[in-house]
């Protein structure tokens, strides 16, 4: 059924959202009932408040294939799957094997596509990667595709095959939308996840759109575009049963982006939990974009599908405890270990039985971030500087076995997870000792994403591992 509308839902949750995003002044409605110090989760007197769970596992399935096994692993660990449109067959296994599982076929809001697959011939697939065919769009509407100043269509340069569309048009915004519902209908997919929806196009071309003056403008006439789009796609599947989660990039830049476009069923972050250029602080913490996932999680209704390219030790570690960060019902994280997603992943730290979460996040004086749970704590630490933490006594550190010091020094961009011990854990008392768990690492250039190759950190060895290329703020297929 259509979600109810934003102002039709639970008043104290809607007022969590708004205080939690910073969104309303400060004042008595926000402040009223907080204890002084950590926050617990409020009493709703409407009914209970969905549990703030740590981060569920989910697959953007989106490589090759999934094999039988892969969808045998996938219905036992994931709450939710990412697959192409192809893949009706591994979409009826998988409800097969876990009817709640929720799978959401693959569409692309920006892109005509003609490489073999997408088209057969001079014909296009029946099932295609984007919502309306490359041949559909040549012969019927050929000004759905989008031109430069001399009149050429734009080819994404670093995807061949890849056709820039007019996703500013409420034409093709419409048959988008038609299309892609009739056919997540017919198939029985859950919903869509609508990659590309970005803001700049200077990841995928420099060129600039004709009737604009240059790439700033050709930007704003795509990100506004797709604020349209967004709505009329969203409307349209709600109006049939059916999910609509964006792949939304670089939301840090425009304050209220993320909001706006997670209202329907969520939203994913390709990017997570990535270092900035050179300073060692963390993207996602960046500009309004942190708040306004806190908001999202603390409302607790909607997805919020987080990826982070794992390559190494930190980069997995931060990704896990940044997303216990916005624990809620519908928080899912994978430490994707393929650039193509070909692999379902799984970290050990979804296997840390963290538990539910016992109080909202914490911003530290320091300014690190940290969280308890029923089985453990996490802190996270943004900043570009390294921070003195206190932890709670008695945990282990899931990376060591041992008692957590009283004292840790967490790195920049660092993070740490710490478990309740089990009969097979090793404790060393600990009580005055301090670990410095530090990081060295060269760092990449771009304006808005950064990808570096994490450092494997103990509470003795520093290793320091070559820095991979920066990517564009979304992946297609």
């Amino acid at each position: 059924m259509p979600k109810e509308p934003l102002n039709r839902r639970r008043p104290r949750r809607v007022l969590a959202l708004l205080c939690a995003a910073a969104l309303l002044v400060p004042s008595a409605a926000c402040t009223a009932g907080a204890a002084a110090g950590r926050e617990t989760p409020p009493h709703d007197p409407l009914g209970p408040v969905p549990k703030p769970l740590a981060p569920c596992g989910w697959w953007y399935g989106i490589g090759e294939p999934p094999t039988n096994r892969d969808i045998t692993f996938a219905a036992q660990h994931y709450s939710l799957v990412v697959l192409n449109a192809t893949e009706t067959s591994s979409l009826r296994r998988l409800k097969q094997l876990n009817p709640k599982i929720k799978v959401l076929v693959y569409k692309d809001f920006s892109s005509a596509r003609n490489y073999p697959g997408a088209v057969d011939g001079d014909v296009d697939a029946p099932f295609l990667p984007t919502g309306i065919g490359y041949f559909r769009a040549h012969r019927e509407s050929p000004h759905w595709f989008a031109v430069d100043t001399h009149n050429n269509r734009i080819e994404w340069n670093s995807y061949p095959k890849h056709w820039q569309m007019t996703v500013w048009d409420p034409a093709y915004q419409k048959a988008w939308s038609d299309a892609v519902t009739a056919e997540v209908v017919r198939e029985g997919w859950d919903g869509v996840l609508a990659d590309n929806d970005f803001s700049s196009l200077k990841y995928y071309s420099s060129a600039v759109l004709k009737g604009t003056a240059d790439a700033a403008e050709s930007d704003r006439v795509i990100r506004e575009g797709m604020d349209t789009f967004l709505t009329t796609a969203g409307d349209t599947l709600h109006k049939a049963g059916k999910m609509l989660i964006p792949n939304v990039s670089e939301s840090h830049l425009t304050a209220g982006r993320w909001s706006a476009h997670s209202r329907y069923d969520g939203a994913m972050e390709e990017n997570f939990g990535l270092r900035d250029t050179g300073t060692g602080e963390l993207l996602t913490f960046k500009g309004n974009e942190w708040k306004e996932l806190r908001s999202q999680a603390a409302l607790g209704e909607t997805w919020l599908l987080l990826i982070t390219h794992t390559k190494g030790a930190r980069e997995e570690r931060v990704g896990f405890a940044t997303a216990a960060l916005l624990a809620s019902p519908h928080t899912c994280w994978s430490g994707a270990t393929t650039k193509d997603y070909r692999n379902p992943d799984w970290s050990r730290y979804q296997d840390s039985n963290l538990g539910e979460a016992t109080e909202t996040a914490n911003r530290l004086p320091s300014g690190v971030w940290d969280r308890r749970f029923t089985g453990g704590y996490v802190a996270v630490n943004p900043t570009g500087q390294s921070a003195k933490i206190t932890p709670p006594p008695g945990l282990v550190n899931i990376d060591g076995g041992a008692t957590a010091p009283s004292t840790i020094d967490l790195a920049a961009g660092d993070a740490i997870i710490l478990i309740n011990p089990t009969d097979s854990t090793t404790t060393v008392p600990t009580a005055t000792t301090t670990t410095t768990t530090t990081t060295t690492e060269p760092t990449t250039t771009t304006p808005t994403t950064t990808t570096t190759e994490p450092t494997t950190t103990t509470t003795t060895t520093t290793t320091t591992e070559p820095t991979t290329p920066t990517e564009p703020p979304n992946t297609t297929s």
